[in-house]
């Protein structure tokens, strides 16, 4: 049986307010019945949250959200991965499941929550304008700054882990929702991974492989073998 939210229920509760008030107004109940219903249906569809197995692959960053993929581009993001970067965006429709899902293991870091503007979330400057959460998570091979971004539609970016300590996640671990339409970007330093998709590609989180870390070089591998392992 699908999974649904249970953030559903007060999206429900407004539903059938405004379906009896409509119902009520027009003299016409088996319309509010039928309002309520299809309103019903369509919160519940919005709201599944079914199960996502990731693939094997310990290289790949994983889609945070499920939708398309709208652009790839470089960016130069110094405040907080402190280094040249690919932003790899993915605009959500009003039919994609919205939960999202953190790209790749480490540790996740809310950074914040930004208030801004409501552009519509496929125009370009929403990335920079639109009311935003950060959330950052930080690997043994690499790090992502994940950004969940509020558009027209969307009215509010949840994250669920806590707000205050970094928290432990693995590739595909549930970390928010986006509510009725919205646009995440991962930005993942440029040195780190080698991007496998494309403007347009269709993508579903904790599944689809985005980008793959390279290899560790020769020297990193020497360096980490000296490291003091726990407990030494």
């Amino acid at each position: 049986m699908m999974r649904i939210r249970h953030e559903v229920l007060p999206f429900i509760g407004i539903v059938a307010v405004v379906s009896t008030c409509m119902g009520l107004l027009l003299e016409h109940m088996l319309l509010s019945a039928f309002l309520f219903l299809l309103g019903t249906l369509y919160l519940l569809y919005f709201f599944r949250d079914p199960e996502r197995i990731p693939p094997p692959d310990p290289s790949g960053i994983l889609a945070g959200a499920d939708g398309r993929v709208m652009s790839v581009t470089r960016h130069d993001e110094r405040t907080y991965l402190h280094a040249d970067s690919i932003r790899i965006s993915i605009f959500l429709n009003v039919f994609n499941v919205h939960v999202n899902r953190s790209p790749m293991p480490g540790y996740a870091k809310f950074l914040g929550y930004f208030p801004g503007k409501k552009f519509f979330a496929f125009r370009e400057k929403s990335s920079e304008h639109n009311q935003n959460n950060k959330i950052l998570i930080e690997g043994t091979r690499t790090r992502c700054l994940v950004v969940q971004i509020v558009g027209p539609v969307a009215r509010r970016v949840v994250y669920w882990l806590d707000l205050e300590t970094p928290v432990p996640v693995k590739a595909g671990d549930r970390i928010g929702m986006m509510k009725f339409g919205s646009r995440m970007d991962i930005y993942l330093p440029v040195s780190d991974v080698d991007v496998v998709v494309t403007p347009g590609d269709k993508v579903r989180a904790g599944e689809t492989v985005i980008a793959r870390t390279r290899p560790i070089r020769s020297d990193e591998q020497r360096m980490n073998s000296k490291m003091p392992r726990e407990g030494e």
